[in-house]
């Protein structure tokens, strides 16, 4: 690894502890005011905000550097289900756009209850009962990178809904992502999985750029064998198909 790489390794491992210190700050500000004295509504919103941005900038770093291991070739692989990788991925999607969302998707007791829950935030399930409980053998932290990233991006572009399903056939595991937003025409479709391309030229559209995301799954999906296709249309939605071997 050339010394460039190994100092920038370096320094965004290093961001680790910083970040974390302010997370627990704002925490403790937050929660124990019989301590550290009242809060005004404001002030709580601003530490709010500040614990949200952390815990955003905690996970760009953890993938940063899932991103490099994947590189040099780090593969740890366990087995976990397929319904746990969903569930978590939707409780750290939650966890900053809709806290209130997570407090109900953790109380859930089944598929069919998870997926009347999800519906009223937006999110369609679609898993064969058999698939949900099948339980794989990958690397569970890339996976669920992957399958963030895509969960991500498909909500800043979507109409009403974001549909994630799920199946199993041979040794691959199938994951497809949908939305029903404005769709990316033919002639973007490459484009996109280059980092910090946008499909729009505005600064709204900058800022929700699926650039950067797919980048990333791109990179750690060729690195595990796997591969992703688009199906898309202006004005059509999109759906990110990706297969992973088990």
């Amino acid at each position: 690894m050339p010394d460039t790489a190994i100092k920038t390794e370096i320094l965004i491992h290093d961001l680790k502890v910083p970040i974390s210190v302010i997370d627990a700050g704002a925490k403790s500000l937050l929660n124990r005011q019989d301590t550290y004295g009242p809060l005004t509504e404001k002030q709580i919103k601003v530490l709010k905000r500040i614990i949200r941005n952390a815990l955003t900038t905690q996970r760009l770093v953890n993938d940063v550097l899932e991103l490099g291991r994947s590189r040099e070739g780090v593969m740890i692989t366990r087995d976990f289900y397929v319904s746990s990788l969903v569930m978590t991925v939707l409780v750290e999607i939650f966890d900053l756009a809709d806290p209130a969302a997570v407090d109900v998707i953790r109380k859930v007791h089944s598929y069919e209850e998870l997926c009347r829950v999800v519906e009223d935030f937006g999110v369609k399930l679609a898993f064969d009962s058999k698939v949900w409980k099948t339980v794989v053998h990958l690397d569970e932290a890339k996976v669920r990178q992957i399958l963030r990233n895509l969960v991500t991006n498909a909500f800043k572009y979507k109409a009403a809904f974001v549909e994630i399903a799920g199946s199993i056939e041979g040794k691959l595991l199938t994951l497809c992502v949908r939305d029903d937003g404005r769709g990316i025409p033919p002639s973007d479709h490459q484009k996109i999985f280059k980092t910090y391309f946008s499909t729009g030229s505005s600064l709204d559209n900058a800022i929700k750029s699926h650039g950067l995301g797919l980048a990333g799954v791109m990179v750690l999906l060729k690195d595990m064998g796997g591969e992703m296709n688009l199906n898309s249309n202006d004005g059509k939605g999109a759906e990110f198909i990706v297969k992973i071997p088990l």
